[in-house]
């Protein structure tokens, strides 16, 4: 899985791991990966750049000369960037992109051989903002809506080799994301509080609360669910 070295992805490695799973956890900071590798020995780390040209199928390698097969590929991986319209630069639209959309469309290719021999699933992280609006973040929001538009295809294209593909779209959730996006702490500590008080339960999300519905996904027990984004967002998205 992508983006394993902190918050949703660190708490879906090692609720995958619990579980029994054998656990490539895949991120740019070698000592944060560390971290989440020492939660459970299930999990090895993995240091890429998923954006990288001959990342996806380096990851890819890895996991099959490690363990053989591979069944169950988390696009975990995503960065978040405010960017009012009145800031708009390419450089920053194809950095969302790449991360975001190109990323995980090359990593679940290079992994589809597999995948297909397993019968396994796909799950994608989105966001709440992949389907409501998001003033001041257009292309984040833009970015997470091709992630759910590319779930839906992805379901029915490879539905027919028995690999299942869904979506998690996470709202507001403990986590470094906006610290890592750059912005100041005060507007980080606005942020929150605005979010808090939009919530209709009333909380930011824990990371852990994410995890376990992806894990759902991927397990057996989902056999028949297919092209589905499962909003997991404390109600954010009904208001």
């Amino acid at each position: 899985m992508t983006g394993a070295g902190s918050g949703i992805g660190r708490a879906t490695a090692t609720a995958f791991a619990e579980e029994g799973a054998r656990v490539l956890g895949v991120g740019r900071r070698a000592e944060s990966l560390a971290e989440t590798a020492a939660c459970h020995p299930g999990i090895a780390s993995h240091p890429a750049d998923v954006t990288a040209d001959g990342s996806a199928e380096e990851v890819v390698r890895a996991v099959l000369e490690r363990w053989g097969r591979l069944d169950v590929l988390v696009n975990n991986a995503g960065v978040f960037a405010a960017m009012p319209l009145a800031e708009v630069s390419s450089a920053r639209v194809v950095r969302l992109l790449d991360v975001n959309v190109v990323a995980p469309s090359v990593l679940a290719g290079a992994a589809l051989p597999s995948l297909r021999t397993a019968r396994g699933a796909i799950v994608n992280v989105s966001s709440t903002f992949g389907h409501r609006p998001l003033a001041g973040a257009a292309h984040y929001g833009a970015a997470k809506a091709a992630l759910e538009a590319l779930t839906r295809s992805w379901a029915l294209e490879l539905a027919p080799d028995g690999v299942r593909v869904n979506a998690v779209a996470a709202g507001p959730t403990e986590s470094e994301a906006l610290a890592a996006s750059g912005l100041p702490f005060a507007v980080i500590d606005q942020i929150t509080a605005d979010e808090e008080a939009r919530i209709p339960l009333g909380r930011r999300g824990d990371p852990d609360e994410v995890a376990g519905w992806i894990l759902r996904f991927a397990d057996s027990g989902a056999a028949w669910l297919t092209g589905q984004v499962l909003t997991v967002d404390g109600g954010l998205e009904l208001t």
